[in-house]
């Protein structure tokens, strides 16, 4: 049981997410956006699993996420990788690069759960909070395996940087998207996050979760540098082979 404060149920940190049998996402689901600022289209978005890849001897997921959009001739490109212990829930590996205008930057991260420690490729480093660490990638796969009960927040203290907790989930509401992709009933999700670069300090992201075993991001409200906020729209998805009875609707 949680703890409930004002209207909303506070689930304990040590929730655990379900087992790698019964997650909502698996090797070969791949989903395309497109990309919008305001009414504009400015680009096109994508998420998608690969894999099994080996890290230290642990068969993981390869979660992919790009991002390429343009405004003018400011172009924005957002690209990121997570290597993904489905049986832990915890994240091996995490690569992210950016490039805007005429800047960029690359990161890449190793997680060490077992020793609760992270080093970047740059000789930075520091503790995590926890063994079962997650990234900014890894932490939007982790949201779709919560129970996501109306009006509850969950602060997960996950992301490996200890800086950057606790990160907050709040379950807002409910709502019909309908994309080229087709009409949905949706779970909505807000995240608010420790992000310095991204946001200048707290952020939130805002997500629209198919109301479904699969809980599908079918719209992500987001920020990027330089570009500003930007939402990222289902155009289309290719099943996972495990979750081919769901979401009937679409084409594979």
């Amino acid at each position: 049981m949680g703890l409930r404060v004002g209207f909303a149920l506070v689930v304990p940190l040590a929730m655990r997410a379900q087992t790698t049998v019964a997650l909502p996402f698996s090797i070969g689901e791949r989903l395309n956006y497109g990309v919008t600022v305001g009414s504009k289209h400015v680009g096109q978005g994508s998420m998608s699993i690969q894999g099994p890849e080996d890290v230290r001897g642990v068969a993981t997921y390869l979660l992919k996420s790009e991002v390429r959009a343009r405004i003018g001739p400011i172009k924005a490109l957002d690209r990121a990788d997570s290597w993904l212990d489905p049986a832990r829930m915890s994240a091996l590996r995490f690569r992210k690069r950016e490039r805007r205008a005429f800047t960029g930057s690359d990161e890449q991260v190793e997680l060490f759960p077992e020793s609760q420690r992270w080093q970047t490729t740059r000789g930075d480093g520091g503790e995590s909070p926890t063994n079962a660490p997650l990234d900014e990638l890894s932490f939007i796969y982790f949201i779709r395996t919560l129970p996501l009960i109306p009006d509850t927040v969950y602060r997960v203290a996950r992301h490996y940087d200890r800086e950057r907790n606790p990160v907050e989930v709040r379950v807002v509401g409910r709502d019909t998207i309908r994309t080229e992709a087709g009409t949905f009933s949706t779970i909505i999700v807000e995240m608010h996050v420790r992000d310095a670069g991204r946001f200048h300090g707290d952020g939130v992201i805002r997500l629209h979760l198919t109301d479904d075993v699969c809980r599908i991001p079918v719209r992500i409200e987001t920020s990027m540098p330089v570009i500003g906020s930007t939402v990222l729209t289902l155009e289309s998805y290719t099943r996972s082979p495990m979750h081919l009875a769901h979401l009937p609707g679409l084409t594979p």
